[in-house]
C-alpha cells in the first residue's frame, strides 16, 4: 500500500514538473517580443536653405542696330558671330538718294546767298540815293515825296535782306540735315560687342518711315544677365543681395556664383487688365529675379537655361536631423519627435531652423548624439499586416465577371 502511494506521489510530481515546463515553454514562445527601434543620431553638419528656380541667360547690354533712313541695303560688312569695336562700319545703305538731297540743299543755300548778295548791291544803291535826296531836300532842290520814296526803298531792301538771312539759316539747317541723313547710310557700331543676329540681307529695301528696321543685333557678352523665375510661394522670402549660384545644362559640374541684383515687383506678363484686384489666375505666378555674372571666355551664351539656387541662409556645423523624422507641427518652427532614452522612446518637442532637401537644423530640444527614432518593428509589422489585409485575393479576377449561370 505504501509502495503504491509512493508511486502515485512520484507520478503526480512528474506530471506537475512536465506541466510547469510546458507552461514556461509556451509562455516564452508566444510572449510578445519587445519592439526593435531604428534610430538616427543627432549630428553636426552644414545646412544651406535655398530656393530653386529656372532662369534664362541674356547679354547684360544688347542693342538693335537699325536704319534711320530708307533705301536699299547695299552691303553688310560683318557676319554673325563677328566681334566689332565701337565706330566700326557695319553696313552701307545706298547713299545716292541722300547724296542728291544734300546737293539740292547746298544748291538752295547757294541760291539764297546769291539773292542776298544781289540785295546787298541794291541796298548800297538805295543808300546813296537816299543820301542824295536828303541833300537835295535840305536845299529845297527836290520834292519831299522823292525823299520819302528813297527812304521806303531803302527800308524795303533792308527787310528783304533780313528775310534772306532767315532763309539762309533755314537752308543751312537743311544742308546739315541732309549731311546727317547721308551719314546715316553708313551704319556704325554703337558699342563694342559681338554680332548675335543678322536681321536683313544685302539688296533688301529698308523702309524707315514709321520705325527703324533692325539690320543686326549687337551684344556685349563680357557680362551676362540671368533672369530667374521665382514662384509666388518663394518670392516673399527672397531679397536683393542674396547669394545665388547656378549651372547650365551643357556644363552641370561648373557652378557660377553671383548676388541677386533685383526682384521684379510684378510678373513680366502683367497687362492693364491683370492689375484688377478681382483678377484670379488659374496658373502659377512667377516673378523675375535678376543677377549678373562675368563671362570673360564667352562660354555662356544667350538663351541658355540656368538651374538657379538662391541661398536664403546657411549654417556651419549645425545640429541636424533628417526631415523624415519630424512629427506633428506645433507651429513657429516647432515639431514633435521621438527620442530613444535608455531603450525607451519618449516624445519631445524641438525647435527647428534652416533646412535643405534632406536635413533640418535643430535649434533647441536635442543634443549631439541623441538617438531620434525613425521607426520600430511593431509599427512596421502593423503596417505590413494592414497592407496584407487590404491587398488580399478577394473579389473576381481582373477582367472577369461574376459567377456564370
Amino acid at each position: 500500500m505504501q509502495k503504491k502511494a509512493r508511486r502515485y506521489v512520484l507520478s503526480l510530481a512528474l506530471l506537475l514538473l512536465i506541466a510547469a515546463a510546458g507552461a514556461w515553454f509556451f509562455r516564452d514562445w508566444f510572449a510578445p517580443k519587445p519592439p526593435v527601434f531604428v534610430t538616427v543620431p543627432v549630428e553636426k553638419r552644414d545646412i544651406q536653405e535655398t530656393v530653386s528656380s529656372t532662369g534664362v541667360l541674356n547679354a547684360y547690354k544688347q542693342v538693335d542696330v537699325g536704319a534711320q533712313v530708307s533705301g536699299q541695303l547695299q552691303s553688310l560688312k560683318v557676319s554673325l558671330g563677328d566681334a566689332v569695336k565701337k565706330g566700326q562700319l557695319l553696313a552701307v545703305i545706298d547713299p545716292s538718294v541722300k547724296e542728291n538731297d544734300l546737293k539740292d540743299a547746298e544748291a538752295e543755300l547757294d541760291n539764297v546767298q546769291a539773292q542776298k548778295r544781289s540785295k546787298q548791291a541794291v541796298l548800297k544803291q538805295y543808300e546813296l540815293e537816299y543820301k542824295r535826296q536828303q541833300k537835295m531836300s535840305r536845299s529845297d532842290a527836290a520834292a519831299q515825296s522823292d525823299l520819302e520814296s528813297a527812304r521806303a526803298s531803302l527800308d524795303s531792301t533792308k527787310a528783304d535782306i533780313e528775310a534772306l538771312d532767315a532763309q539762309i539759316t533755314q537752308a543751312k539747317i537743311s544742308v546739315d540735315t541732309a549731311k546727317t541723313n547721308l551719314s546715316y547710310t553708313q551704319i556704325l557700331a554703337p558699342m563694342d560687342g559681338v554680332v548675335v543676329a543678322v536681321e536683313a540681307d544685302e539688296g533688301q529695301t529698308l523702309v524707315s518711315t514709321q520705325s527703324a528696321p533692325t539690320i543686326l543685333i549687337l551684344a556685349n557678352l563680357d557680362t551676362m544677365t540671368v533672369k530667374a523665375e521665382i514662384s509666388e510661394a518663394d518670392v516673399i522670402k527672397v531679397k536683393p543681395q542674396k547669394p545665388v549660384y547656378f549651372s547650365v545644362l551643357g556644363d552641370p559640374d561648373t557652378r557660377y556664383t553671383a548676388k541677386l541684383r533685383s526682384v521684379d515687383p510684378a510678373p513680366e506678363s502683367i497687362t492693364d487688365d491683370d492689375t484688377s484686384a478681382t483678377t484670379i489666375s488659374s496658373s502659377a505666378t512667377y516673378y523675375n529675379g535678376q543677377f549678373d555674372v562675368p563671362n570673360p571666355e564667352h562660354k555662356l551664351r544667350i538663351f541658355m537655361t540656368a538651374q538657379v539656387s538662391i541661398v536664403l541662409g546657411e549654417a556651419k556645423e549645425a545640429l541636424a536631423i533628417p526631415l523624415s523624422v519630424l512629427g506633428d507641427s506645433k507651429g513657429q518652427g516647432r515639431y514633435e519627435v521621438r527620442v530613444l532614452d535608455h531603450g525607451h522612446p519618449e516624445d519631445r518637442v524641438i525647435k527647428t531652423g534652416l533646412k535643405d532637401n534632406i536635413y533640418v537644423q535643430v535649434l533647441d530640444g536635442l543634443e549631439q548624439g541623441d538617438q531620434v527614432v525613425v521607426g520600430d518593428s511593431l509599427t512596421a509589422a502593423k503596417a505590413t499586416a494592414s497592407e496584407d489585409s487590404h491587398g488580399g485575393f478577394g473579389g473576381p479576377p481582373p477582367g472577369g465577371g461574376g459567377p456564370r449561370g
